[in-house]
Formats: C-alpha cells, sequence, structure tokens
C-alpha cells in the first residue's frame, strides 16, 4: 500500500537529504510543502493542510538552524519560530490522527559540562550551553512533546538527535553557517583571491563530531522503518529519543587544516581566541543506535569532499 509521508522543511539540507532517500522506495509519495505555500509558524494553516492531505508518517526536519553566531544574535528568533514550528506540527498531527511522527533535534540539547561521549539519559542533568541556550530548550521542548503525546495518547513519535550535520544543499552564509560550511566558503574565496591567511573564530581547540548528511537521512529512514516495538526495547521509557553520530571527533584546528588540504589553500590559518568557543567537546553516545542496526558509513575525509564538490558544483544556487 502507497504510503504519504509529508517532509516538513524538504528544502532544508536535512529534509532533502530524507527526501532523496525516501525517493528511492517504490511505496512512498512524499508530501512538501514550501514556507510560501504553507507557513509552519501558522497554526490555522498548518491544521487546515494536515487535515486535508492527511499523511500517514510526518518527519518534522523544519527548523531555525545556524551556528554559534546566529545563535548568540538571535536568540528571540530561535526559541520563538522552532518552537511554534513544534507545537503546530505535531499537535495538528495528533489532532488528525497521524499515528507515526520523526521529530529531528540536535545534539546541543546535553548539558555543557558531562562525560563525554553523551548519552541519551543524560538529558536534563545540567546546565545548557549558554550561547545556543534558546535553540536547545526547543529542541528539548519537542523530544518531550512526542514522548508525552506517546504516553498519553499511544502514538508513536519518535525523536532523534543528531551531531553537527554537514554535506549537500548546507547554508554558506557567512555570518549564519555551521562550521564546515563556513570554512569551505572562507578557505575557498582565500585561495580564489590568493591571501596569505584565513582567520577562523575561537582558539581551535574545542572537539566536535560531525555527520554526513545523507548519513543522517539514512539513519532517519531506517528508525522510521523500525518496529514499534523494537524501538521501545531499546530506549528508556523516560529517555527515548535516540542519538545520531559516528562516535568519532577532531577539533576544530585539526579540521580547518583538513578542509584547506582539500581545498589546496597555501595560505596560513590564524585564530581568533577573542571569538566565542562554545562547548569544549560535543561528542554524542552511540550505542543505543548501533544496538538498532545502524552505523554511519561516510568518514570525514569523504565527506567534506563531496560536499565541496557539491558546493563548487552548486555555488550559484547555495545560499551565501
Amino acid at each position: 500500500m502507497l504510503k504519504k509521508i509529508f517532509v516538513a522543511g524538504h528544502n532544508g539540507m536535512v529534509g532533502s537529504a530524507i527526501c532523496r532517500k525516501l525517493t528511492i522506495l517504490s511505496d512512498v509519495e512524499i508530501i512538501t510543502r514550501t514556507h510560501k505555500e504553507l507557513d509552519l509558524c501558522d497554526q490555522n494553516a498548518v491544521q487546515d493542510f494536515i487535515r486535508s492531505e492527511k499523511p500517514d508518517v510526518v518527519v518534522l526536519a523544519a527548523a531555525k538552524v545556524g551556528g554559534i553566531h546566529a545563535n548568540n544574535t538571535y536568540p528571540a528568533e530561535f526559541i520563538y519560530q522552532n518552537l511554534q514550528i513544534q507545537n503546530n506540527v505535531i499537535h495538528a498531527s495528533h489532532l488528525n490522527d497521524i499515528q507515526q511522527l520523526l521529530f529531528l533535534g540536535s545534539s546541543c540539547i546535553y548539558p555543557i559540562n558531562i562525560p563525554q561521549p553523551m548519552r541519551e539519559d543524560a538529558l536534563l542533568t545540567g546546565t545548557l550551553e549558554p550561547s545556543n541556550e534558546p535553540y536547545a530548550i526547543s529542541k528539548i521542548a519537542g523530544l518531550k512533546m512526542c514522548e508525552s503525546y506517546n504516553r498519553q495518547y499511544g502514538r508513536d513519535y519518535r525523536a532523534v538527535m543528531p551531531t553537527n550535520l554537514y554535506g549537500p544543499g548546507d547554508n554558506y552564509h557567512p555570518e549564519n553557517s555551521h562550521v564546515i560550511p563556513a570554512l569551505i566558503r572562507r578557505i575557498h574565496e582565500a585561495k580564489e583571491q590568493n591571501l596569505e591567511q584565513v582567520v577562523i573564530w575561537g582558539s581551535g581547540t574545542p572537539m566536535r563530531e560531525f555527520l554526513y548528511v545523507d548519513d543522517m537521512a539514512e539513519a532517519s529512514c531506517y528508525i522510521l522503518s523500525l518496529d514499534k516495538e523494537v524501538i521501545k526495547r531499546h530506549t528508556d521509557q523516560g529517555q527515548s529519543h535516540i542519538n545520531i553520530g559516528t562516535g568519532k571527533e577532531i577539533s576544530i584546528r585539526e579540521l580547518a587544516e583538513t578542509i584547506k588540504s582539500i581545498i589546496g589553500f597555501d595560505g596560513h590559518l590564524s585564530f581568533d581566541q577573542s571569538k566565542l568557543d562554545g562547548s569544549p567537546r560535543k561528542l554524542v553516545d552511540v550505542q543505543r543506535l548501533k544496538k538498532l542496526g545502524y552505523e554511519a558509513p561516510t568518514d570525514l575525509i569523504s565527506g567534506i569532499e563531496l560536499t565541496y564538490s557539491d558546493f563548487l558544483n552548486n555555488k550559484s544556487e547555495l545560499r551565501m
């Protein structure tokens, strides 16, 4: 039987990757709407859309996202828009008897000073990283909404928490992008302009984990495909979300040197220690994911090479 899946946020990096994975399935009809066609912050519009389309599954990949500068500069927009989107889509799905939903969160939900790697049960055990606290709180609210609707109404609303993502379709805006696309753009432009150095924000010492977005999409579709009882056996009633990552980390300095090598920039990299570093480490524990039967296949160098190739091929269409 043909299954209708509504992918909210299909034009974003994550949503488009999920659509790419779903298109290879013969029994799936993908439903999408652009922001102009459907404002997910408009409660009535979302309810009318869900009521009329009646999808079998909802994938909530829509979100306002950005790097450390954007999170620190626009905290009100980050908490308001993300809460609005989540509240509207999750509640409308419930009201219209949509039994299955996948909510995509972020590893920033975990406290700043906790043992690494970060296990799912570390949630709400400490203080969040200040620069992206509003975004993190919105994502915590989203996964708790899923847990609450499951507990009260017997829904099958699953939540996944990916680590830092990168890949085709990323945002390369000079101020609002995440670290990998920001470094790709700045180092590429420095090479084109024959500059002698690129200045990178922060000390370069923080350790970060990165996941190729197509692996994230594959893991999400895999988790969606699992039987409800399988998910229950591998999650705790109080903490039912699932981390998605690689289990490997790299310093920002080593990451920058890797991107420099892939791009072929001969200049110098310097680090502006007056800028924010964020959390010293952010490595997710992926044992729950592995027990469910999934491991990310793309190594970091291969993923960055694929991402840089996409950047070169699609510069005119990317968010620059």
